[in-house]
């Protein structure tokens, strides 16, 4: 079962960033069929390890694309890239240290953010880029 399906709605007119959106996508349908498979710590551990590390690259990626334009919003797009990325590391830290299990609630988490984040927040950049010659 997907939990979530890439549709047109996500794009934001960015190949790379939709690329890259389209990966994360991927990634957390892949935690999820992971946990719902049952799969041991060790498997969870590298599908979490893997999302994190990918999901912290493009944020860095979008972070360089908004401000070599000037994005206007890009504090708060960042401020917001900051948050997440102290949840998602300290949820790492404890699932590591055997204090919390990757559980449905995690994954809805990241499924709620995700989509919320792509859907509000990086659709306001797509134009502002577009404009800008960036496709």
């Amino acid at each position: 079962m997907t939990l979530i399906s890439w549709t047109d709605a996500f794009n934001t007119n960015i190949a790379e960033v939709d690329a890259q959106h389209r990966t994360l996508v991927e990634m957390v349908n892949r935690l999820h069929s992971a946990v719902r498979a049952g799969k041991d710590r060790e498997a969870l551990a590298e599908v979490l390890g893997g999302l994190i590390a990918y999901t912290k690259t493009h944020f860095e990626y979008e972070e360089r694309l908004m401000s070599a334009h000037d994005y206007p919003e890009f504090a708060p797009h960042k401020a917001e890239h900051d948050r997440l990325t102290r949840q998602v590391i300290e949820f790492e830290r404890r699932f590591r240290e055997e204090r919390a299990p990757v559980t449905i609630e995690v994954i809805m988490f990241l499924h709620d953010w995700l989509l919320k984040h792509i859907l509000t927040e990086d659709k306001k950049y797509g134009p502002f880029l577009n404009a800008r010659g960036v496709r």
